[in-house]
């Protein structure tokens, strides 16, 4: 074979090779218009509001994801602000008083509360266990409450008890992801991420929906429990720091100006709007908007998270620790961040798990020391939030993914060193503030040792539905298509808890 017929024979190779490596998988859908492209460009078109309105006559815009948009019907709340202490508190020393449970203190458990049930490590009969705290009534509510949380006492006639809240899982990672995200499984959108889908956020400079954590670790669900699911990713939360920087890398690296940061984004967006114009992946849109919302967050978070500016009343109101992570800045963030126009905030203190099975995780040390780690600033974030006239339109919410038993661990069948709790399903107590809640109200009750609910049992899709309600959802319409059916915060179950509803 001749030089000629060689280097013709390559060239022939090459372009072959050429037109192989543009035939990809992506390829052959885009240029099947008529066959597979244009099935899997349906379901995408449909899945992301794109091919047009959803059942709660949201229409997603790719482009501008998070620009502000009114509910289906006018909300009391503009915002949310969640608390969850993940390890989940024990009611029975907090809020649920029950004096007949004293009363077995030391006593074997009866069977009637073993039979059929299922513990997390309770094996063999434990013992009962009386409150580890004196309580007292409080305010014209007269709600219960007890010395644990004593500037918290001052604000009941402020809030919503629920006291019949009940689960189904008493695994914590599952229990968290459940009261959050609808489902114990992974994969399903974070109620702050629906919030920012069917809301968007008043301050295009700040994310939609923002997450804090305390206590030195993540909650057991790890962050998928603010992740966004099948929804958009734009609709994430956003983890901030109230320690350092508040989000990893804001500062533009040494040598790069502000002018040279904003040239490298644009080459990128304009990279990212090629490739949407060749696949029309919606991905790709959030991609630029997040790009796109980094360079605007390095102007407006150092800002915002800052609390060093503010003034010295309000820091010893709080209790805060500027320069260090805790929960108190975090509350304080939390405000900061809603008078700003963010959507939603959720906050996580970790470190409520009491077993007994050391100081640190007993009902006489451990929670207690938690306590006085949360009680001033959520009373604070109460009364701030209440003078500066934001509390109406901030709906506050406080409480963990169960609750603990009314008997004493004995994990093993051997009972803990130190006085705790096993988790506990059946009764556990969440509390709501502001945003159209009720004042000075208590919903549900029960039985004479804090075992089972015995009037007004809730759960965490009734939960989730009063919170969208008050956002402005009907739960059972705000839906999102995907895999070929409309899906929904609440799944199948929940209903509005009217009864705290001012």
């Amino acid at each position: 074979m001749t030089r000629d017929e060689l280097n013709a024979h390559r060239l022939v190779k090459e372009a072959q090779e050429t037109e192989l490596r543009a035939f990809t998988r992506r390829h052959f859908l885009k240029e099947s218009a008529m066959g597979l492209g244009a099935v899997a460009m349906g379901a995408l078109l449909g899945s992301c509001g794109l091919g047009g309105k959803s059942n709660n006559d949201i229409l997603y815009d790719p482009v501008h994801p998070l620009l502000p948009k009114a509910p289906p019907f006018l909300g009391k709340a503009k915002s949310v602000i969640y608390l969850h202490m993940a390890g989940a508190p024990s009611q029975l020393e907090l809020f649920d008083y029950k004096p007949e449970l004293m009363k077995m203190d030391g006593q074997d458990c009866p069977q009637s509360l073993l039979a059929g049930k299922k513990f997390a490590f309770i094996t063999g009969v434990p013992k009962m266990l009386g409150p580890q705290a004196k309580f007292a009534q409080h305010g014209q509510s007269r709600a219960w409450v007890s010395e644990n949380l004593p500037h918290f006492s001052t604000m009941v006639d402020d809030v919503s008890f629920l006291k019949a809240v009940s689960t189904d899982q008493f695994n914590h990672a599952p229990a968290q992801l459940l009261i959050h995200t609808g489902s114990p499984r992974l994969g399903r959108p974070s109620m702050g991420s629906w919030a920012t889908y069917g809301l968007g956020t008043e301050n295009q400079n700040l994310p939609g929906f923002v997450v804090l954590t305390s206590g030195g670790s993540f909650p057991d669900a790890g962050k998928s429990i603010w992740g966004s699911g099948f929804l958009p990713s734009v609709y994430q939360g956003v983890q901030c720091r109230s320690e350092g920087d508040p989000v990893l890398f804001i500062k533009d690296p040494h040598g790069m100006s502000r002018d040279l940061r904003k040239a490298s984004i644009d080459a990128i967006n304009a990279s990212n709007e090629q490739e949407y114009a060749a696949y029309n992946d919606p991905e790709i849109l959030s991609r630029i908007s997040q790009y796109e919302m980094a360079y605007r967050m390095q102007i407006s978070a150092p800002e915002v998270m800052n609390i060093n500016d503010e003034p010295e009343y309000i820091h010893e109101m709080y209790g805060t620790q500027p320069g260090k992570s805790c929960f108190a800045n975090n509350v304080l963030l939390a405000r900061k961040l809603v008078e700003k126009g963010v959507r939603y905030v959720q906050l996580f203190d970790w470190g409520w798990d009491a077993h007994g099975d050391g100081p640190n995780n007993s009902l006489n040390i451990g929670l207690k020391n938690k306590c006085r780690s949360i009680d001033k600033p959520i009373t604070a974030l109460l009364l701030d939030l209440k003078q500066r006239g934001l509390l109406e339109e901030t709906l506050v919410v406080w409480g963990g993914e169960f609750g603990r038993t009314p008997m004493m661990e004995n994990r093993n069948g051997v009972q803990n060193p130190y006085n705790g709790r096993d988790h506990h399903t059946d009764a556990f107590t969440i509390w709501m503030a502001g945003g159209g809640i009720k004042k000075g109200f208590t919903h549900g009750e029960t039985d004479e040792i804090g075992y089972s609910s015995i009037s007004g049992k809730v759960d965490a899709f009734d939960i989730q539905a009063t919170i969208l309600n008050q956002l402005g959802f009907d739960h059972e319409k705000f839906t999102y298509p995907f895999q070929g059916r409309p899906f929904r915060l609440t799944d199948v179950a929940g209903k509005v808890i009217h009864d705290v509803i001012a």
